[in-house]
């Protein structure tokens, strides 16, 4: 299996990587920090207190994470919060669903700018439409990446987010993963998403993104 450095350049060159390192990086700060402003609004200063609420990535991913991004591309995030300190009991899955919904939040961002770069690109000429190029393909990256992570985080397999939405409405899901029996079950769980979870959800977002790209452009519908 060749490094995924090696893939990327192969794919786009050196700048791809660079997209792909800025995608990364941005997306995950900016889902734990949604779930910190969610925590926040929830009642719960843990994040402030524990000086997560900032907009320094290797805060929020920590050395182990940035250690399997060099290794494979990926990486992971974290918000400590305090669920006994929200005012609500349904705050918890509130506050779970802040993080996807501000990957959604971002992949939506990314199509509108594309489209609107398709759109009036290749009326620009010349070297803005170069740029026009240059930017529909950085936002196609970022696109796909932040609907993969909202799809990715919403699987209710511990730790993902899905999980703790799904366990705040119904306990016994959530007790269930929290023996030792179902702390094995989720790890299994999460190794079979990690490596196989991308072949499944790729066939689904790629089209999706392209085609919304696409349809903001003004594209014909049969368009590659």
């Amino acid at each position: 299996m060749e490094w995924w450095v090696n893939n990327l350049v192969a794919i786009g060159g050196p700048s791809l990587v660079l997209a792909w390192t800025l995608w990364v990086v941005l997306s995950i700060t900016l889902h734990e920090l949604a779930h910190g402003w969610a925590a926040v609004w929830c009642g719960d200063r843990t994040p402030i207190e524990t000086g997560h609420m900032t907009w320094n990535p290797v805060v929020h991913m920590g050395v182990p994470s940035l250690v399997l991004f060099v290794l494979c591309g990926l990486a992971y995030g974290m918000m400590p919060v305090d669920p006994s300190r929200f005012r609500r009991w349904w705050h918890d899955a509130i506050v779970s669903l802040a993080g996807p919904l501000m990957n959604l939040a971002i992949a939506v961002f990314a199509v509108v700018v594309a489209g609107l770069a398709v759109r009036y690109g290749a009326q620009a000429g010349g070297q803005g439409a170069k740029v026009a190029v240059q930017l529909v393909q950085f936002m196609w990256w970022g696109a796909v990446l932040n609907l993969m992570l909202a799809l990715f985080n919403l699987v209710p397999a511990p730790p993902l987010d899905g999980w703790r939405i799904l366990g705040t409405f119904v306990p016994g899901y959530r007790r269930a993963f929290e023996s030792e029996g179902g702390m094995l079950l989720g790890l299994v769980m999460l190794g079979v998403l990690f490596f196989y979870g991308g072949k499944f959800l790729l066939p689904i977002v790629v089209p999706a993104v392209e085609r919304a790209i696409l349809f903001i452009g003004g594209a014909p519908a049969s368009a590659p």
